[in-house]
């Protein structure tokens, strides 16, 4: 799809979360394992979005597909390095950057999950509270026909990051207001133990920096998907369990 019918399609004011269940759901055609990325800025909602979404799908699954196991949910931030190796490099003041990830292994766990040829794949989760990577916690089954994942960079066309795209069938960019989205990223470094002025300075410094980096990458999506969507997520009443279980 070209960008200019990536943006027209993000900026439809018709497009909701019933749209995006449909067109998800499309991607699954004879049976083979489709592959479907959410990105944008930090504080975009894309964990939000995509854990939704995989909540929504699990119980309504293309014909002849079993509920529940027909989809999974395999984030990016599992492939944060640890925080040894950040120090090692001297990077930790820059965690979340796009050198601050092993972008060649999350590539290349997007290829085995296209390749579609292992009854079980494992992959790593992100431990929020520890702040760092947990390997083997994810997994994702052989029945497993869809696969959403979601992080910052998955439209970065340098480096290790330009082997991404082309692992995945689509692409959706989350494009919440710059306001909105700084004021919820603030509010989750102080949930996760930053003083106010530290989260702050976090989200208007190095997450800020990112989040430009990642603007430009917009016009690569798929699909965009509106403020108003995102926004809507967290007032739909009676909302799916979480996508994945408490990696502890």
């Amino acid at each position: 799809m070209t960008s200019t019918s990536a943006v027209t399609a993000g900026d439809d004011p018709t497009t909701s979360l019933d749209d995006l269940v449909v067109r998800a759901r499309s991607l699954v055609r004879e049976g083979h394992r489709a592959l479907l990325g959410v990105t944008g800025s930090p504080g975009a909602g894309k964990t939000t979005l995509a854990e939704h979404l995989v909540g929504l799908l699990r119980s309504a699954p293309p014909e002849g597909l079993p509920e529940r196991e027909w989809v999974a949910y395999v984030p990016m931030d599992g492939f944060h390095l640890a925080d040894v190796e950040l120090d090692r490099l001297g990077r930790r003041e820059r965690k979340g950057a796009p050198d601050t990830f092993d972008a060649a292994g999350y590539a290349a766990l997007l290829r085995r999950l296209r390749e579609d040829e292992d009854d079980m794949v494992y992959a790593p989760a992100f431990e929020r509270d520890l702040e760092q990577p947990i390997a083997g916690s994810i997994p994702v089954p052989r029945a497993a026909r869809l696969v959403v994942t979601e992080g910052n960079y998955l439209l970065l066309d340098r480096g290790d990051w330009a082997r991404v795209r082309s692992r995945l069938h689509e692409v959706w960019y989350c494009d919440l207001d710059p306001d909105e989205r700084v004021r919820r990223l603030v509010a989750r470094h102080e949930r996760f133990g930053k003083d106010p002025e530290a989260a702050a300075a976090w989200a208007l410094g190095t997450d800020q920096r990112n989040a430009d980096l990642i603007a430009t990458t917009r016009f690569r999506a798929d699909l965009v998907v509106p403020d108003a969507v995102l926004r809507s997520i967290g007032e739909v009443s009676g909302s799916p369990p979480p996508a994945s279980p408490p990696s502890r």
